[in-house]
């Protein structure tokens, strides 16, 4: 007998807890990460490689993994997504080998690409199979997304401490080096810790989160209905200008988080002196971006009611974050106390934007998308800040240092804000559903769950996001 969908409160603690598991891993490889590599004896080109054989891989399977979502299940494509991340952490954390390390971060990209959208679709297709298509979805995808961008920060900050602390003791790290002939070291361990916290995401995922029973899946059946999925969702981004908007939004979040990724280690540097008290100044500006991004998805329904729209809300969060990297633009060769308050708001404003930005991007995308193609159209969103990241990434390096990189971003965010406020166009219906109205009324807010955490963003770092949900979006390390 098929059980009932679960209720709204239970789905959203459900969808944070997932999202917890399945980003705290990727959090605890931030900070360690580039070091293992180099403590492992590997040249920067080498390093340079390994972050390529990433994004490469997330990039390729990107969409064709959100067909595969929507063909086969969430729940299946999610537990494949842990279990791709288990070995990849796991060789990360103990490869001593080109090939190992480069295999463990083409894992973990192919895993990223498996992760993108399931969670957030399975949320969806839970909270409308109980409460109808017009179901109020922003705050659960605010608290989903704040939960996202929490377990980032939890573990950047454990990530770096961990090896630390266990350096407290002398020769403890040397010990340990010596007892596995060189497999485990101290920066291993936030990696390998990760990798136990991923077996409890499969076993979460294979046990909580109920699925309406699906045809069985083929081979066959998959290989020839992935693709026709894909091209669907496709198709639709370029028929509906709604659909074409959160794509190009996702794009320009993508090009100011590259912006700020890659010139903030430098700025920080320059302020403390050294490359090394940059790098730590730099991983506290990581985790506060990741707070600010809670922070923003936290309050992103109270935006929305305040704006009166998700629209608006979309406006005004993205306007907010063009008006932060515009501060960093402008305050770039200053150093007075005022000079550096005015770049850390920037900076705060930045984050806090995208954070708040993102849920009722989403929560538009999914009143304009059938199920059947939800999880395609989160990997295309996912895809268009990843590429757009990567664009951007060339064109900082190539513009000669000051104040125009930075604007860059910000140009980048003003033209996406902008891109809301058109008059908006009748919405083009998913297939097999009727046409809503382009403003849909706003429900009554979801009861605050008793164990919920906050509130959602997907960071695009070499190792915690495409850059995105925002969704994605958030520091990398």
């Amino acid at each position: 007998m098929t059980r009932p969908p679960l209720d709204l409160p239970a789905a959203c603690r459900r969808y944070v807890t997932v999202s917890v598991l399945f980003w705290l891993p990727l959090g605890l490889a931030i900070s360690p990460l580039v070091l293992l590599f180099t403590e492992r004896g590997m040249a920067l080109v080498a390093i340079t490689a390994f972050f390529a054989a990433h994004s490469l891989s997330a990039a390729v399977l990107e969409l064709p993994t959100g067909g595969l979502s929507d063909v086969v299940g969430r729940r299946r494509v999610l537990a494949a997504a842990g279990l791709l991340n288990l070995a990849a952490l796991t060789l990360v954390a103990l490869g001593t080998t080109p090939w190992a390390l480069a295999l463990g971060m083409t894992l973990m990209g192919a895993g990223r690409a498996l992760s993108s959208g399931p969670a957030e679709a399975w949320f969806v297709d839970t909270v409308q199979a109980h409460s109808g298509p017009g179901a109020e979805l922003r705050t659960g995808l605010a608290r989903g997304s704040s939960a996202t961008s929490a377990a980032l920060a939890a573990g950047t900050l454990l990530g770096g401490g961990l090896p630390w602390l266990f350096g407290l003791a002398p020769g403890l790290g040397t010990w340990l080096g010596e007892s596995t002939s060189g497999l485990v070291l101290p920066l291993s361990l936030p990696l390998l810790l990760g990798a136990a916290v991923e077996v409890v995401f499969v076993l979460y995922v294979l046990t909580a989160l109920p699925e309406p029973p699906r045809p069985p899946a083929t081979l066959r059946g998959v290989i020839r209905d992935v693709p026709v999925t894909v091209i669907a969702g496709l198709r639709l981004a370029g028929r509906d200008a709604l659909v074409r908007r959160v794509l190009l939004s996702a794009a320009a979040a993508g090009a100011a988080l590259a912006t700020l990724e890659l010139l903030t280690p430098g700025r920080a540097a320059g302020l403390t002196g050294t490359s090394e008290s940059g790098a730590v100044l730099f991983a506290g500006l990581a985790c506060a971006g990741f707070v600010c991004s809670a922070l923003g998805s936290h309050f992103a329904p109270f935006v929305a009611r305040l704006a009166g729209s998700g629209e608006r809300a979309v406006t005004t969060s993205l306007g907010i974050s063009a008006g932060g990297l515009l501060l960093l633009a402008a305050t770039v060769a200053a150093t007075s106390p005022v000079a550096l308050s005015l770049a850390a708001a920037g900076y705060v404003l930045v984050y806090f934007g995208l954070g708040s930005a993102g849920p009722s991007e989403n929560d538009l995308l999914h009143r304009r998308v059938a199920g059947s193609g939800r999880a395609t159209a989160l990997s295309a969103q996912s895809l268009a800040l990843q590429l757009t990241a990567a664009l951007a990434g060339l064109a900082v390096g190539i513009l000669p240092a000051g104040p125009l990189p930075w604007l860059l971003g910000g140009t980048a965010l003003l033209a996406g804000a902008l891109l809301w406020t058109r008059r908006r166009n009748e919405p083009v219906p998913p297939a097999g559903e009727k046409a809503r109205p382009a403003t849909t009324p706003e429900p009554a807010p979801l009861p605050e769950p008793a164990t919920a955490p906050q509130a959602q963003h997907v960071p695009p770092s070499p190792v915690a996001a495409p850059a995105g949900q925002r969704r994605e979006e958030g520091p990398s390390s």
